[in-house]
């Protein structure tokens, strides 16, 4: 009887990925990105309307206003150092853009690859997500291009020739007398607008909250929301442009290094 010798093959062992840990792994799938997006979506959200109410201020003088400005640098203190507790929001905000931006990125080239691929999306419903995913795109790259301009406008200084560090009054109103600067305000905060419009529409429907019943609500969310933010700010330049806010309601006050000392508002007539 021939015996048959059994070839053993050795095993192919295929090299796997190391799962990354669960919250790396959830945002690397459209529903984690959408949750991201979402989530910093609501936070950007909350920033800009405070930011837009806390602005209000200008219409109540400089004095309130530049007071604001202080109160923001003093926040915590004294458990935390001066302008730490600001330094923290800011780090916060950021890290929310960044991740905003990512996770939109991300998204779009997941949608590129799945339509390459064949996937099927009735016509009526593919035209309105591009319409929508257009506009988001185009006003989003407005807007993170106009954050670094209003940074460097009235944050560093930098493109502000009159700019005093601390006095918020002096320096919006140094800022928008410019016409170019404040066309450059007005188309941002317009993109801003139609921005958070489809944000806050979208962002109920990424968390799963897109019951028909609630649609109508929702669209008067988004519009609302839009449209006070939007002409909040918008009102800003046009106020400076139209003499509403002017250089002649300002105090003359006496600045150390971010940190405004005193203000004494001269009257018309001289130094008195």
């Amino acid at each position: 009887m021939q015996t048959m010798e059994r070839q053993t093959v050795a095993p192919v062992h295929r090299q796997s990925r190391r799962p990354a840990p669960w919250p790396v792994e959830f945002y690397r799938s459209a529903v984690g990105k959408k949750w991201v997006m979402a989530l910093t979506g609501i936070m950007l959200m909350g920033y800009v309307f405070a930011h837009m109410v806390g602005n209000l201020k200008v219409y109540m003088g400089a004095e309130d206003i530049n007071h604001y400005g202080e109160f923001l640098r003093d926040l915590l203190v004294p458990i935390l150092p001066r302008t730490v507790t600001l330094w923290l929001l800011r780090i916060g905000l950021t890290a929310a853009f960044v991740l905003h931006i990512h996770a939109a990125y991300g998204l779009t080239r997941m949608n590129r690859r799945a339509r390459a691929e064949g996937g099927y999306v009735s016509k009526r419903d593919y035209q309105a997500a591009t319409a929508a995913s257009r506009s988001m795109r185009m006003t989003g790259v407005v807007i993170a291009l106009f954050v670094i301009w209003h940074l460097a406008d009235l944050t560093w200084g930098t493109v502000n020739p009159d700019f005093v560090r601390g006095d918020v009054y002096r320096n919006l109103v140094a800022s928008f007398e410019r016409p170019a600067v404040s066309a450059i305000y007005i188309v941002a905060n317009i993109a801003l607008g139609i921005h958070l419009f489809h944000g806050a529409w979208s962002m109920f429907q990424s968390l799963g909250l897109n019951n028909p019943r609630w649609n109508s609500w929702r669209r008067g969310f988004a519009i609302g929301f839009a449209a006070i933010v939007m002409i909040g700010n918008l009102s800003f330049p046009i106020a400076v442009l139209t003499g509403v806010v002017s250089a002649d309601d300002n105090p003359d006050c006496a600045v150390s290094g971010d940190t405004i000392e005193t203000c004494e508002l001269y009257a018309e007539g001289g130094d008195d």
